[in-house]
């Protein structure tokens, strides 16, 4: 019986591994054998986990006709691969991918460290801050007191609180979009909304248009749902969208859906203005495409004087086109899972009727938590000091990385909680293997693209500041060093932790 559970065909592996580009090497610096850095490739995709554990392998002939390489180096990198445990083999069921004893599988998303790490390795993988006390404190002992009344009955409320629903559909009417409670669905995180907007709008093979790059974990959750991605470039710098790429791929693949982040795009930063959302929305109205628009950033404006433009679903005022995903834990602390949906009514009750076969529902005491929140006043502080913090890890973070890396280059956002860095020719995979050994954990910029895309990035997230900040710079340098000198992990010298 066979040991694989996946296929991996010639030209996507092919793809994957030319994808991987270095700068060139320096005087002195020797270039591994041929086998030796398609090895290294394949092993550094296993690791990423870009290439998933348990996925056979192309032939040793087919691989070598992609890649425009000798049978002879297919077949020595691929018992390379076996005498570091990272290949398994049996005659007449072929080569799969596999990690030595004793390693934990590859996260194919972003993960947060595991707490025991912590002290040894600075992370620079999950967005997220540390929750804004005092008053997640102070939302969970109002949370509790009004706690009584809902532990007599079963529990279950799979639309969400109604008291969080009209509270949630209030402040979308203050900002300017009227909007009732039977618009609104309380969801378990932002992940949980899109999640559910996928399997409701965009079954197993159809075309999903989303912004390259994109949030890593979302583009991993739609090809787990069986998407078929397809990306739409950035326009340059901080600038938004191009807008004729966007009208030209919704008109010409049609995709169910399409996914964007207008505010403070993650991982890039930028801010789409009030034209391109009223021409995105436009298009996509045209197209027949429904647009989810991530407002999880929005209220993370950094810099002062920040005009925020009017939410993406403000330019449908009939809600037939777009759905809109929010949430407390970029905002408020990721520990508090809880999101919700905007969407017509017809929709939301599609949504909630769905939902019997999935989670039924979001944990009540969350619920009454971020309600207690919005009621009291006490998001907009606890809000304020997300700013504060976010702001001084954001300027700490670049001039570090200023200071130590000068030849990389990056836009500084005014808002949002990450910066996309290009690493000056690097390879991104590399650059996050080798940070694991020094003690930065960094994701690569493929972890934000499809099919390879932004080999030469790394996303940097406002989640360190001071000294720490000032670290992961030093660490990232020597990281940085070390790809340039041609160090790999090969012979089964295998990371620490693995990116994640």
């Amino acid at each position: 019986m066979a040991q694989w559970t996946s296929a991996m065909g010639a030209a996507q592996l092919a793809r994957l591994l030319n994808s991987q580009q270095d700068r060139p090497a320096g005087p002195g610096t020797r270039r591994p054998p041929a086998y030796r850095a398609l090895a290294d490739g394949i092993r550094l995709l296993v690791l990423e986990g870009r290439v998933p554990v348990a996925a056979r392998l192309p032939a040793e002939r087919e691989l070598a006709l992609a890649l425009s390489v000798s049978r002879t180096t297919v077949a020595a990198a691929y018992e390379a691969l076996r005498t570091e445990g990272f290949l398994e083999s049996r005659r007449g069921a072929g080569s799969w991918t596999a990690v030595p004893a004793g390693n934990p599988l590859p996260a194919r998303g972003l993960e947060p460290l595991p707490p025991e790490a912590l002290g040894s390795v600075i992370d620079l993988g999950c967005a997220s801050l540390p929750a804004p006390e005092p008053w997640l404190t102070r939302a969970v002992q109002g949370a509790l007191e009004e706690l009584p009344p809902y532990a007599h009955t079963h529990g279950d409320y799979p639309a969400g609180l109604p008291a969080l629903r009209a509270m949630i559909a209030e402040r979308y009417t203050l900002r300017g979009i009227p909007t009732m409670p039977e618009q609104i669905m309380v969801t378990t995180g932002a992940m949980g909304a899109i999640d559910a907007i996928c399997h409701l709008f965009a079954g197993r093979g159809e075309r999903v248009a989303v912004e390259s790059p994109s949030y890593a974990n979302i583009l991993q959750l739609m090809r787990e749902a069986g998407a078929r991605l397809v990306p739409v470039a950035m326009a340059d710098g901080l600038s938004g969208w191009d807008m004729d790429r966007w009208r030209q791929v919704l008109r010409e693949a049609a995709p169910r859906l399409a996914y964007v982040v207008a505010d403070f795009h993650n991982p890039t930063g930028a801010l789409a203005d009030d034209d391109q959302r009223r021409r995105l929305v436009d298009a996509a109205r045209s197209a027949g495409t429904v647009l989810v628009a991530d407002e999880t950033m929005t209220e993370l404006w950094l810099d002062e004087g920040v005009d925020m433009p009017r939410p993406v679903c403000g330019f449908d005022p009939a809600g037939s086109t777009v759905i809109t995903v929010g949430s407390a834990s970029k905002a408020f602390w990721a520990g508090m899972r809880i999101g919700w949906v905007r969407a017509a009514p017809d929709v939301i009750r599609s949504l909630v009727a769905a939902r019997a076969y999935a989670d039924l529902g979001t944990p009540v005491l969350e619920q009454l938590a971020v309600n207690w929140l919005f009621s009291t006043g006490g998001w907009e502080q606890a809000v304020d000091i997300r700013r504060v913090q976010a702001r001084e890890n954001r300027d700490a973070l670049v001039a570090a990385v200023r200071r130590e890396l000068p030849g990389w280059e990056f836009e500084v956002p005014r808002g949002g909680l990450t910066l996309w860095v290009r690493t000056g020719g690097l390879s991104g995979s590399r650059l996050a293997e080798m940070g694991e050994r020094v003690g930065v954990r960094v994701p690569s910029g493929p972890r934000f693209g499809v099919d390879g895309a932004f080999e030469g990035y790394v996303r940097l997230p406002f989640t360190v500041g001071g000294a720490v900040a000032e670290e992961a710079a030093v660490r990232l340098a020597a990281a940085a060093r070390l790809v340039e000198n041609g160090v790999t992990g090969g012979g089964g010298d295998a990371p620490r932790t693995f990116v994640a």
